[in-house]
């Protein structure tokens, strides 16, 4: 169930994420030249309504057709997109969100009908009348047919939500937030749900929470500060440095391990995110636009002219509540603070004893016997971004100092991961979704991405080879 809710997850997030460069651009130039930004500029302020009405949900179709149906699938899905975009008259990214995927499994589908049926010379034709015919016909349905049905259920969602706002409750949305956070849901919750409706709010007012609902660095700023002071063995020696990549780099992935391996920290997350969500309703300040990566770098950069006090303030907060409320739960339930090793050993020792060979052994023999030809490794997280990155960058030095600088490290989404990856490393929660989308390459599943004593292992056995 936890896998097939982050592949729903990570497709709502991937049509998103590879697009925040534009939703950055379109925040600053809101936060800078509308009445109320920093320099105001009334023609420059009329980007700002063609960007949020047309670009950003167009940008949103096209990656989800194509991420469908490649390219054909992107202009397929750009096409119909229009379609609700018009009849609406006003932001239409729930609906760019549905008929963009929509739109690329037609043609797609289109494409698996004609198939070895195109006379020779005709390949052309077909391709582009097929889109131009079918995206016309699929435009004019999505414009009368689709786009009352997309209004009447935003309209039902931002009741609901008006609803948590108007009487306080928003806050409890951080006892389903923080918990998917760390089953690596954090990319679909912040840019597949939050980031929309916070785009949806900003039109309106200029500004909004939502932004910071998830992207808030301050509960697991909390946690670490607390393994930091009363933490124990490798944990307490990873998480200075985790607080640097958490906090100023905005990888949240990396505070992770820390509260699965001590699941009771969820309360502690819990508690700092609902009280910075209600800081920063009690403020009434937010975002202009999603901050990606959750630095706070980031997240001041896109913060709403006169209200970065009240945004620190609420980072602040939710980062000491969380660190009080973990104190004593790092005291009282971390007395391993190796767990997940500690269990991955324990299997491990026990398989031996029996003579069964452990997946990690089995990876090492694998490795030790393909000499000479391991060339790429790729890194995967669940959006290719943060953690990934991190991760590939480590291990790329620990390569390079064992003199391996040969082999190239990549870093990917696990649900891009290319054809020619020899070995994936990746988050051992994320090991399904890595098999299903390279299920020839071997596999090394790490809990810790600062710290994973996989790491020499791999380099280890790669050097031995």
């Amino acid at each position: 169930m936890k896998e097939r809710v982050q592949v729903v997850g990570r497709f709502l997030s991937g049509m998103v994420m590879p697009n925040i460069g534009a939703f950055i651009a379109w925040g600053l130039i809101t936060s800078l030249f509308i009445k109320t930004g920093w320099f105001p500029n009334e023609k420059l302020a009329t980007l700002v309504d063609p960007m949020i009405k047309y670009l950003l949900p167009l940008l949103i179709a096209y990656t989800g057709g194509k991420m469908v149906a490649g390219v054909r699938g992107g202009v397929m899905a750009v096409i119909v997109a229009m379609g609700i975009i018009v009849a609406a008259g006003s932001p239409m990214f729930l609906g760019a969100m549905i008929v963009g995927p929509i739109a690329g499994w037609v043609i797609k589908q289109f494409d698996k009908l004609v198939e070895g049926h195109i006379a020779p010379g005709f390949e052309m034709l077909v391709d582009n009348f097929s889109i131009g015919i079918i995206g016309a016909i699929l435009a004019v349905l999505a414009f009368y047919g689709f786009t009352p049905v997309v209004l009447a259920l935003t309209d039902v969602l931002a009741a609901g939500v008006r609803f948590f706002v108007d009487h306080g409750l928003l806050p409890l949305a951080s006892v389903f937030i923080e918990p998917a956070k760390v089953l690596f849901l954090n990319n679909a919750i912040n840019h597949g749900i939050l980031s929309p409706m916070g785009i949806e709010q900003v039109s309106e007012s200029g500004k909004s929470l939502f932004f910071l609902m998830e992207a808030n660095p301050g509960p697991g700023l909390g946690i670490l500060l607390a393994y930091c002071l009363v933490g124990k063995g490798s944990a307490r020696g990873s998480a200075p440095g985790a607080v640097i990549i958490h906090f100023f780099g905005g990888i949240h992935e990396i505070y992770f391990p820390f509260v699965l391996m001590n699941p009771s920290l969820l309360l502690a997350a819990i508690a700092g995110g609902a009280s910075g969500i209600f800081t920063l309703n009690l403020l009434n300040v937010g975002l202009s636009a999603p901050a990606s990566p959750g630095s706070i770098i980031a997240v001041l950069g896109m913060t709403h002219k006169g209200d970065h006090l009240g945004v620190i303030l609420a980072v602040l907060i939710a980062a000491v509540v969380s660190f009080l409320v973990s104190l004593p739960l790092i005291k009282w339930f971390g007395k391993n603070d190796n767990l997940e090793e500690a269990k991955a050993k324990k299997d491990q020792m026990k398989a031996e004893s029996k003579g069964i060979k452990t997946e990690q052994n089995a990876q090492n023999t694998l490795i030790e016997g393909s000499k000479g030809i391991i060339k790429k490794i790729i890194f995967a997280c669940d959006a290719g971004m943060g953690s990934s990155a991190m991760g590939a960058t480590i291990l790329r030095k620990k390569l390079k100092a064992a003199g391996l600088d040969t082999i190239k490290v990549e870093h990917t989404s696990v649900s891009s991961i290319p054809n020619d990856a020899e070995i994936v490393v990746t988050h051992e929660s994320l090991k399904e979704r890595a098999i299903k989308s390279a299920p020839n390459a071997q596999l090394v599943l790490i809990t810790n991405f600062m710290n994973a004593p996989e790491y020499d292992e791999l380099v280890n056995a790669l050097k031995n080879s």
